[in-house]
C-alpha cells in the first residue's frame, strides 16, 4: 500500500494479508471477501457490527421524505430505506488526530464490546 493513494481497495487488503500471513493471493482475497460477508450478515441480522479499536457499523432506518429532482426542480417523495452509518472508535479518532493512545484507552475499548 503506497502513501500516495487515498483509496483502500479489496485488492490492497488482500495484498497486505498476502504479505503478512504468507498465504497465496487467492486465499488472501478469499479472506477479505469472507470478512466483508461476515460484516454484511451481522448488519442484516443484528443491525450492528462492532470492530474493537476501529469502530462500529449500524443500520439506520430513514423514513420517506420530500425531495426534489435536481434536473427539473420537481418535488418528489423519496422512498423509505435503510442506510449504514459508521462511527469510529475513540482509539481510531485519537490515532487520526495524532494523539497518543494509552494502554488505558485500549483496555477501555476492549471492555466496550458489551455495547453490541
Amino acid at each position: 500500500m503506497g502513501h500516495t493513494r487515498y483509496c483502500l481497495t479489496k485488492a490492497d487488503l488482500a495484498d497486505a494479508i498476502y504479505v503478512a500471513l504468507l498465504v497465496d493471493k487467492q486465499k488472501a482475497l478469499q479472506i477479505v471477501e469472507d470478512y466483508i460477508e461476515i460484516i454484511k450478515e451481522a448488519l442484516e441480522k443484528e443491525g450492528r457490527a462492532m470492530l474493537s479499536g476501529f469502530g462500529s457499523y449500524e443500520v439506520n432506518y430513514k423514513p420517506p421524505r420530500r425531495g426534489r429532482n435536481p434536473q427539473t426542480g420537481d418535488s418528489i417523495i423519496l422512498r423509505a430505506r435503510k442506510v449504514v452509518k459508521f462511527k469510529p472508535s475513540q482509539l481510531l479518532r485519537k490515532a487520526m488526530n495524532g494523539q497518543q493512545v494509552t494502554a488505558k484507552d485500549e483496555a477501555e475499548e476492549d471492555g466496550d464490546d458489551s455495547a453490541c
